[in-house]
């Protein structure tokens, strides 16, 4: 998968496996009220990614 030179909100992250995504061509957004409000504001389900390495 093709890596994007802008990085997504997980830049901001501590954890090494969420940083490691931190550009990929995803709208990712970490554990939290941000995706939650999102979410509940466009009506969508909310996609948990566990892991893995």
């Amino acid at each position: 998968m093709p890596t994007n030179n802008k990085p997504n909100r997980l830049i901001a992250e501590k954890s090494p496996y969420l940083l490691q995504h931190a550009h990929n061509p995803v709208d990712w957004y970490p554990w939290g009220e941000e995706a939650f409000d999102k979410a509940k504001r466009e009506n969508k389900p909310v996609f948990v990614s566990i892991g893995y390495s």
